[in-house]
């Protein structure tokens, strides 16, 4: 018995208990070693002419006897001799495929997927025991590794194995017998074998055969059954996104999404590309239609599938995407990415940054792409995720605004449909100034809001924002293409002529007491009572003043919070409606009178605006008073 050639029994212990997370990747690990010994003979066979090889007959077997709670694995890759068995198997993290890429580097037609050499010994979480026989492309003997664990290991010739005919390797692994702490069983179920391969070596090159057992009626019989026993290609070998894209369909696209993704709609946009640089990667991503079934539960995970070399690494790789983006499917594939020896996380995230760098940009450009082209498409995908894209404006102290404010999109007055910033600036008049807007519930209780109806009147088109934080993307775009954006139910929104303001001033000066009067007997509600000729038919509306509007103190106390906002609120009158002539009777004749109406005329603002009434008791009774 051999003792490992490594510094410690320990290190052996902790590669099998502590450095894997996920048992099952021990498959992975060894069909990773069998497709390695494979690309090494098949590129041996294209830089010496002695070697003799039929690419088509390279295959990966696994075989399972549950009887004898074993897995073997066959290739028939190059094979080791005994000095290559030592040197690999018997020292713990010396790569035979790290060795042999170094030795070549130039190879360029054969990607190697080992590393680190210590995969192998991951086939020692699910066995007491694994055998290794291999014969050497081009010798006559063959040999066998067997080993323990941490105890060591022995080598010794052998004789030639029939499944090593005329060379490769074999590898048996004694699965471990169940225990009340830890299963071992699920290692020789068939089905599980074939999730597997499914999901970590779906795309390794090489076929990967095993014997599937069915139960099928007997013929003529209708209760009998028997076992038929068929060999079967577990993997699908050639991944669709290294494919040429000119020997892909848009329909292969899409069923390879719905079958992967299990969508039942197509995507809204297919995003591909093979990125070639310091760090090289081809990604095939689908932009969805619709939000995913659990997308507002704590279960939904962004991320994309990370592979290297088609090999999977990373089910979900959340590093790839943005919070904006989160809902983007796919899978990234590099040959770059450093990983560590476990094969199952990044090792330094550099190449990974760079990596979703690069895919950011993509994804929004390929998303204007699609809002150009099929306007359609894009607002039925804006319906389903147009609020990630507002977030994203806003998150990280508004540093991703000017990537994303050209897929924002806003309801219209003037073409009752959404609309783009940029084509919201192309209708402006020369004269207009600013992008103006208008916030509220719904686009029908924005659009009967009374400062609306007077902006409409004098041909200004408004944004009706109608989700509760388009005002907070506003306040973070602050402007576009130099236009400042305005909510006209702030108290400084002005698109009046010089006479009109003249007008309204005078009105106001005039009119000083009664206003005082006014704001004195709604004790501290509003910041400021004034007349004004904003409205058309309305007699009254609340503005604000400051930082904080109306709509974002409805929105932030909403909240589940105990910090509470209030904007500045300022009552406006119709200086042209015949409410603002009885205001003025009263309060020549009836100042106690003329508190009572103030009351009501707030309590109407704040309905119209959609905020609570502090006493409607009161109200009601001032009401019924001034009726009767």
């Amino acid at each position: 018995m051999k003792q490992f050639k490594a510094e410690s029994k320990r290190l052996l212990d902790l590669m099998i208990n502590s450095i894997y997370t996920n048992k099952e990747i021990f498959l992975r690990e060894l069909i990773s070693n069998a497709s390695d010994a494979i690309d090494k003979l098949y590129f041996e066979s294209l830089t010496n002419n002695k070697i003799k090889v039929d690419k088509e007959k390279f295959k990966i077997r696994i075989e399972v006897d549950k009887d004898a709670r074993t897995i073997t694995l066959i290739d028939n890759g190059c094979g080791m001799d005994e000095k290559e068995l030592e040197s690999n198997l018997g020292t713990i993290a010396k790569s035979g495929s790290l060795s042999f890429k170094q030795e070549n580097e130039k190879v360029d037609d054969v990607d190697i997927i080992g590393q680190f050499g210590v995969g192998f010994y991951s086939a020692f979480m699910v066995s007491d025991e694994v055998t290794v026989i291999s014969k050497k492309y081009g010798t006559d003997k063959s040999y066998k590794w067997e080993s323990k664990g941490v105890e060591g290991y022995s080598i010794s010739e052998c004789t030639a194995d029939e499944d090593l005919k005329p060379y490769g390797t074999k590898i048996i692994l004694k699965i471990k017998t169940d225990t009340d702490e830890e299963k071992y069983d699920w290692a020789l179920e068939q089905r599980k074998i074939e999730m597997m391969v499914k999901k970590y070596s779906d795309y390794i090159r090489y076929p990967i055969e095993m014997t599937i057992e069915t139960e099928k009626l007997k013929e003529g019989s209708k209760d009998e059954y028997e076992t038929i026993k068929e060999d079967k290609i577990l993997n699908s070998m050639v991944p669709i996104w290294k494919k040429d894209q000119k020997d892909v369909t848009e329909e292969q696209y899409e069923d390879f999404y719905r079958e992967k993704y299990g969508d039942f709609n197509k995507p809204s946009k297919i995003i591909k590309a093979s990125i070639e640089g310091t760090c090289s990667y081809t990604t095939l991503l689908f932009v969805p239609s619709h939000e995913p079934y659990d997308y507002y539960t704590p279960n939904f995970k962004k991320g994309l599938q990370l592979y290297s070399n088609g090999v999977l690494i990373m089910d979900k790789c959340e590093e790839l995407l943005p919070d904006y983006y989160c809902y983007i499917k796919g899978l990234v594939d590099s040959p770059d990415l450093s990983l560590n020896i476990s094969r199952e996380i990044l090792q330094h995230d550099r190449q990974l940054k760079t990596i979703a760098k690069s895919l950011e940009k993509k994804i929004n450009s390929e998303l204007k792409n699609l809002l150009n082209d099929n306007r359609d498409e894009y607002e039925k995908f804006f319906k389903a995720f147009g609020k990630q894209l507002k977030y994203g404006t806003y998150s990280d102290f508004g540093s991703h605004k000017d990537s994303l404010q050209d897929l924002l999109l806003f309801y219209s007055s003037t073409t009752k449909k959404m609309s783009t910033l940029d084509e919201y600036v192309q209708r402006m008049p020369e004269d207009q100034k600013e992008i103006y807007y208008a916030c509220g519930e719904t686009i029908e209780k924005i659009d009967m809001l009374p400062l609306v109806e007077k902006v409409k009147e004098k041909g200004y088109e408004l944004f009706y924002l109608d989700d509760a934080i388009d005002e907070f993307v506003f306040q973070t775009l602050m402007s576009y293409k130099d236009k400042n954006f305005k909510n006209i139910a702030s108290g400084n929104f002005d698109i009046d002529t010089k006479e009109e303001k003249e007008a309204i001033k005078k009105e106001n000066e005039d009119n000083k007491d009664l206003l005082t009067t006014m704001k004195e007997a709604l004790d501290g509600e509003v910041q400021n009572v004034r007349f004004t000729n904003k409205l058309s038919k309305h007699p009254v509306c609340l503005s604000s003043e400051g930082d904080i509007s109306i709509e974002m103190e409805k929105v932030v106390n909403s909240m589940p919070q105990d910090q509470k906002i209030t904007a500045k609120k300022v009552l406006e009158i119709n200086d042209s409606h015949p409410i603002a002539d009885k205001l003025k009777n009263l309060y020549s004749s009836d100042k106690e009178q003329l508190k009572k109406y103030s009351k009501v005329l707030l309590a109407q603002a704040k309905l119209i605006e959609g905020l609570e009434i502090d006493n409607p008791t009161e109200i009601s009774n001032i009401i019924c008073d001034i009726i009767s």
